[in-house]
């Protein structure tokens, strides 16, 4: 992946230039509406997952980790073997693996609901396999289920999205059951936080949490590495 080769100022230049082209955080044609079937808040705290990929997974991470309700994230890879999920791997193209996040979550904070309505909010389920500079199946939209109602809540909200022509374009948005959520290398986690100023980040994931401070502002939290 050429994103971690933005070191050079006079490539960073050129870098900056095209992705204020290709990136963009959000493909909404306004605020996304809350979801009309939701899973309940919870009574008491609990722990549950929720599995997502929207492109490059330091972008997804980084959001997540600064949503209230939300208790621990992990960027890996889900939708391919245990045996190929590696980087390396995985940036072949050819592992089935897309980039994703894992996000433990409070649910007598926030819904289930609530984290798709985020999700969809800040990257384009719009594009197949591409999301900004980034293309390959390992950076396509997806949700994996962990539990069939969230997979009955993630379907009804894309149907309700396009029922409601959020975007201009058709939802490409898979909806899979989970079958094994695998851990990336040490390095990707917290990338975006602990790389602020990689103009990978500051061109393609700051935005997204613009989004997420704007548009959720009492869900917003600052977030400090542990």
């Amino acid at each position: 992946m050429t994103r971690t080769l933005f070191r050079s100022a006079a490539f960073a230049a050129a870098f900056s230039f095209g992705a204020l082209l290709g990136c963009e955080a959000s493909a909404a044609t306004g605020p996304l509406p809350a979801p009309t079937a939701d899973a309940r808040l919870a009574s008491a705290p609990a722990r549950e997952t929720a599995i997502f990929a929207g492109g490059c997974f330091w972008g997804t991470q980084s959001v997540f980790q600064r949503v209230k309700g939300v208790v621990a994230t992990t960027a890996g890879y889900d939708g391919g073997a245990a045996n190929t999920a590696t980087y390396d791997q995985v940036t072949s193209e050819t592992t089935g693996h897309a980039e994703s996040v894992k996000v433990v979550y409070d649910p007598s904070k926030i819904t289930y609901g609530k984290l798709l309505q985020i999700f969809f909010s800040v990257h384009d389920p719009t594009t197949l396999n591409r999301q900004g500079p980034d293309r390959g199946t390992s950076y396509r939209s997806e949700i994996f289920t962990t539990t069939p109602e969230q997979a009955k809540v993630a379907n009804a909200y894309i149907a309700q999205l396009t029922a409601a022509k959020a975007f201009s374009s058709p939802i490409v948005t898979k909806v899979e059951a989970n079958k094994g959520f695998y851990d990336a290398e040490s390095y990707h986690q917290d990338y975006a936080t602990l790389n602020p100023d990689n103009p990978y980040i500051e061109v393609c994931d700051r935005p997204k949490i613009d989004i997420l401070k704007k548009q959720f502002p009492d869900l917003f939290v600052d977030y400090k590495r542990k």
